[in-house]
């Protein structure tokens, strides 16, 4: 199967041995599997092309909203592939429980407390102060609602099956487009409007998100100590939407809360470095920091916190929204017609290793206090290549 195949569903796909047999019940499945990951993709497809023709995805979006009929067998296909196939191989999964756990070690092990501080010696740091008196400073104010906290309030963006909702340490707000269950709202996520934040108790914001009516129209900002993109922003046809799904979800996020993206990616983890690092630079130019990341055989996997109550919308320095690509986005509808069923041409680990080296960060960025990485090029007298959409900004 084509590498880019799996970058529009995320699944994994078990490549068995020369001389082993398989075992003839799987057959069928792994058929079932492909024709749901076919659904999946066309509608992507069918989206990118739409929009290259017509070029308003505005207008593309809202027609897309109302084809009940490919959003039902879109959400079916999605929730066949998370019940029957992605929960076998434990990818799909494990993308549920890499959010649970980080969601665990940042509010509720002091994740989020080691950040705060960590940010305010950088800053006293900057203006001039010795270590030694910063280290005797307190913890910076953390919002009362998050550091004592009850649940967890989680918005799901694009939930389809609503899978936080078993746990109990979320109160957990799905919503899609065309829900596969009822737990899940209806919901617009690119239209949605945002409202004054609420000014109420901690407990008193849990009643109200218990008593939300369906379909979900408009919300509070400030409601939400996590948001979830899983799956979600490869799913539209232009960077510009990705953007503004980031930028509402800054608005929906209490100080400090966090921002999960999980995007599919069945390449090697180095092949697409540029693009996550681009990807980085636009989501922390909103008033987000990256605070984890890792990338699964076939998923990248991203935790920006919110570092900034303000959200930033900066477009005139740099072009933001366009560092938010997809490799989709440079082919043309009949290149992307031929590579459904022309394999890749896979790059060698040595040329994979040769990219890793170039593009290890972004050049001239600063040094990354989350994560402790340098953001230089560790291969001296190795040019970076140049990557047109940085060049453009």
């Amino acid at each position: 199967m084509d590498l880019r195949d799996n970058v529009e569903t995320g699944e994994t796909e078990n490549h068995t041995d020369l001389f082993y047999l398989p075992i003839p019940d799987e057959v069928p499945c792994k058929g079932e599997q492909e024709k749901l990951s076919g659904v999946v993709k066309n509608v992507h497809r069918k989206l990118r092309r739409k929009y290259r023709e017509v070029g308003d995805f505005d207008k593309i979006w809202r027609e897309h909203c109302k084809d009940e009929q490919t959003l039902s067998e879109y959400a079916l296909a999605m929730k066949n592939l998370a019940d029957n196939h992605w929960t076998k191989n434990c990818e799909g999964e494990g993308r549920i429980e890499w959010c649970r756990s980080v969601c665990q070690e940042y509010f509720l092990d002091g994740g989020m407390k080691r950040m705060v501080e960590k940010d305010k010696k950088s800053a006293m740091l900057t203006m001039g102060l010795a270590a030694d008196s910063v280290s005797a400073q307190p913890y910076s104010t953390i919002p009362s609602s998050i550091s004592q906290l009850g649940k967890m309030r989680l918005l799901d963006v694009g939930s389809c099956f609503n899978p936080f909702l078993k746990f109990d340490e979320f109160l957990t707000v799905g919503i899609d487009i065309v829900p596969a269950v009822e737990s899940v709202y209806k919901c617009d996520f690119l239209n949605l409007q945002l409202q004054q934040p609420l000014q109420l108790a901690s407990d008193a914001v849990e009643a109200f998100l218990r008593q939300l009516h369906n379909p979900i129209d408009t919300l509070p900002a400030q409601l939400f100590h996590v948001v979830v993109f899983s799956l979600l922003l490869s799913y539209f046809p232009s960077p510009y939407q990705r953007w503004i799904c980031c930028k509402k979800a800054h608005e929906l996020l209490e100080l400090h809360g966090l921002l999960l993206i999980i995007t599919p990616d069945s390449s090697h983890q180095n092949r697409h470095a540029l693009m996550m690092r681009s990807w980085r630079v636009a989501v922390e130019s909103l008033g987000f920091k990256r605070y984890k990341y890792v990338k699964y055989s076939h998923m990248h996997l991203i935790a920006f916190r919110k570092t900034s109550l303000a959200t930033t919308s900066d477009l005139v320095s740099r072009n933001y929204p366009e560092m938010l690509y997809i490799p989709q986005d440079f082919h043309s509808n009949e290149e992307e017609e031929e590579c459904a069923d022309v394999p890749v041409q896979a790059r060698s680990e040595f040329e994979d290793d040769l990219m890793a080296w170039g593009f290890t960060e972004l050049p001239d960025a600063p040094y990354d206090s989350d994560s402790g990485e340098s953001q230089s090029s560790s291969v001296p007298g190795f040019h970076e290549l140049e990557d047109p959409i940085l060049l453009q900004s």
